[in-house]
């Protein structure tokens, strides 16, 4: 049986997507997003060796720190993202739902004479995230800590919308009740990724497809290290930074709410009836309407009359 198999599909809203997000914005929500990939990287040689296959700095990772990387082609394309966090002689990563037979095949095709034991273990453990202001006081208040080991396996990390947790699946379920009884609201994936929208954070295979380069879509430094030695697409990457010059680049635009139905990521942005770009995830925001990323050519100017579907879009300037 596959991983993908095993994981089931996580709840889209608890009952009103909209209210959700304002939890998210005012105090906090926990956000079951346990169709996620969960891999583990054991062995002497883990860090040294991840940091000659990816594009982030992790030959110094210390205990319990977490940080982004990706798996670029040898053009410098966007193949994969991981989130990466060492944990007592581990490293973990996690990757988008169904894309974890694609980071093990990718472990396993550079593994060569190295001292690893790469694994995909997503039957085995479960992403969860609280995210909002009140993040900190959730964790104290279900007495788990805000950052590092959780007792019995596992860990937290912080991250820019709250914190993760990377928990077994058999307690999963108890976790998250735990969670609500400390003060988080229950929150679905539609209010989380609106958020996501609105704060312009790309997410491979929605934001991207497969000319995607790293400068395009703003994961230089998030997840791209500038000063570490040789990887596959350094070279796009740094002549890409030194020219300045990447040919698309990804924007907030606003939708114009016509119809209820959004459009899917992939819909062709459009301009005097030629395609200069596509939509990637779109969102109804509590506050600003329905609004969705896009990745369009980077001569196109932010007052340009866009149109997706038939309908207009504006772009944010901001």
């Amino acid at each position: 049986m596959t991983t993908d198999v095993l994981m089931s599909a996580v709840p889209a809203h608890y009952g009103d997507p909209l209210r959700e997000q304002r939890v998210l914005e005012s105090s906090a929500g926990v956000i079951d997003r346990s169709d996620r990939g969960v891999l583990v990287v054991p062995g002497e040689d883990r860090l040294s060796w991840l940091h000659t296959i990816c594009s982030q700095h992790v030959a110094d990772l210390a205990d319990g720190e977490s940080t982004e990387a990706l798996v670029l082609s040898p053009h410098g394309h966007v193949e994969q993202h991981w989130q990466v966090t060492e944990l007592s002689g581990t490293v973990w990563l996690d990757v988008e739902p169904g894309a974890a037979g694609d980071a093990l095949a990718y472990l396993e095709k550079m593994r060569f004479l190295k001292r690893v034991e790469p694994a995909d273990v997503s039957a085995d453990w479960a992403v969860l995230t609280v995210s909002g202001p009140s993040t900190g006081e959730v964790l104290r208040a279900a007495s788990l800590p805000e950052a590092g080991a959780l007792p019995g396996g596992g860990f937290v990390r912080r991250t820019a919308w709250g914190a993760d947790l990377i928990v077994s699946r058999t307690t999963a379920s108890a976790v998250l009740d735990t969670l609500r009884a400390a003060g988080a609201a229950p929150v679905g994936m539609l209010a989380f990724e609106a958020l996501r929208v609105a704060a312009r954070r790309p997410r491979l295979g929605f934001e991207t497809d497969h000319r995607t380069i790293p400068h395009e879509v703003g994961w230089i430094g998030v997840a791209v290290h500038l000063d570490k030695g040789c990887y596959r697409g350094q070279e796009t990457v740094a002549r890409v930074q030194n020219l300045g010059r990447p040919p698309r680049r990804l924007v907030l635009v606003h939708l114009s709410g016509e119809s209820d139905v959004l459009p899917p990521p992939g819909t062709p942005v459009e301009l005097d009836g030629r395609s200069v770009g596509f939509l990637g995830t779109a969102a109804h925001h509590y506050e600003l309407g329905p609004i969705a990323l896009a990745v369009i050519k980077r001569t196109v100017p932010d007052d340009a009359p866009l149109s997706v579907a038939g309908a207009p879009v504006a772009v944010d300037a901001d």
